[in-house]
């Protein structure tokens, strides 16, 4: 009788798989995962005690380097939380400038997953076409606030510029551009068999365990959770844009890929039906707001408050404990990929040590937001 022995591996956290400073201990029977468990913590800043010391507005630039790969998207979680606790009512032209930033946001964000997804799992060249369109998104963030990662895209009460004729042009040419784009990625992944060998029946997640991790976004939606908080619990007007949530059952990393790409084709479209809501509209920065979004709020109302948006990756929330003072008492940030990242262990069971790898890119974690 042949006797297994158990084996102990340590994966990161300097594996440049594991997107980040993430340690995964491995304990293997041969190369077949018994079972795991993912180690946090080498990136903490302690963000949201940074908070507490800091004026609403001054907190601002800080989310940016949460998922700093979509920063306008933890821009506007934070704005929509403190505007809920301040009473704030946005301008329809901010809400639509807000929109059309953002699902810009969601297409560069997918676009760095899946070409490094693409890239871990030895296809290049969708890793070069990604970037190439990225490019053209960072373009258009330079020419709206001057920044193209960190971008600090928006103010309480509002937004801090009005879109120029120059950057509608080119947001619309790239809305044209941007579909056969995803289409040439799929040609080259989507029937690929060593790209489905690698990601079907692999990093399985059930419907039912999806709800008891919470975990959301495409990584919920690839597992059947038909939940978009875009559209179930809509803000900043998204209840006026018509799109499509895709939805699938398999709950593997080939679901969560088809979720994504689809995804991408939907925030195009969004971001045409924006430009155009843009005609006639009017306003950047709420009556009651502080001047151009700049100056302190004095004195905030006493309470609780808890705003969360569909960000790239899933729920990102802002929970704000106000004791009426010009800084939050209590601060806390529901992060989408801490989230997701805890059903991993379930998710690469029984799988070998090289689906480790397909399952940390089908979840598209980003260790800013996870250690925060």
């Amino acid at each position: 009788m042949v006797k297994v022995r158990e084996l102990t591996l340590n994966m990161g956290p300097h594996h440049p798989a594991t997107h980040g400073v993430l340690r995964i201990i491995l304990l293997l029977n041969g190369e077949t995962i018994e079972d795991s468990k993912p180690v946090i913590g080498y990136l903490h800043r302690g963000i949201e005690k940074i908070a507490e010391n800091l004026s609403y507005h001054q907190f601002m630039p800080y989310t940016d380097r949460l998922d700093y790969l979509a920063a306008p998207s933890n821009n506007l979680g934070y704005v929509l939380a403190v505007e809920k606790l301040a009473g704030l009512e946005i301008p329809k032209r901010a809400q639509y400038i807000r929109i059309i930033i953002t699902e810009l946001t969601r297409i560069a964000s997918h676009l760095v997953w899946i070409g490094t997804h693409a890239l871990d799992l030895a296809a290049m060249t969708v890793f070069l076409y990604c970037f190439r369109e990225r490019e053209m998104i960072l373009d258009l963030f330079e020419m709206y606030c001057g920044a193209r990662l960190t971008t600090n895209t928006f103010r309480i009460g509002g937004v801090p510029y009005d879109l120029k004729d120059d950057f509608i042009k080119k947001t619309l040419e790239f809305t044209d551009y941007f579909p056969p784009c995803v289409d040439d990625y799929e040609k080259l992944l989507t029937k690929n068999r060593i790209w489905m060998k690698r990601t079907k029946e692999v990093g399985f997640l059930s419907r039912e365990d999806a709800i008891n991790y919470g975990v959301s976004g495409p990584t919920a939606r690839g597992s059947g959770l038909d939940w978009d908080i875009r559209r179930d619990s809509p803000y900043s007007s998204y209840d006026e844009m018509k799109f499509h949530v895709p939805v699938y059952p398999e709950g593997d990393v080939y679901a969560r890929y088809l979720v994504r790409m689809e995804e991408m084709r939907q925030a195009n479209e969004i971001v045409k039906q924006a430009i155009k809501a843009l005609e006639g509209s009017e306003g950047l920065l709420a009556e009651n707001a502080p001047k151009k979004g700049l100056k302190k709020i004095k004195k905030a109302p006493e309470g609780e408050v808890y705003h969360a948006i569909e960000a790239p990756k899933g729920e990102l929330g802002f929970y704000i404990h106000s004791k009426g003072d010009s800084n939050p008492y209590r601060l806390k940030i529901r992060a989408p990929s801490f989230v997701n990242l805890s059903s991993i262990s379930t998710m690469i069971k029984g799988n070998l040590i090289a689906d480790v790898v397909a399952v940390i890119g089908s979840i598209d974690i980003v260790l800013g937001e996870i250690d925060r």
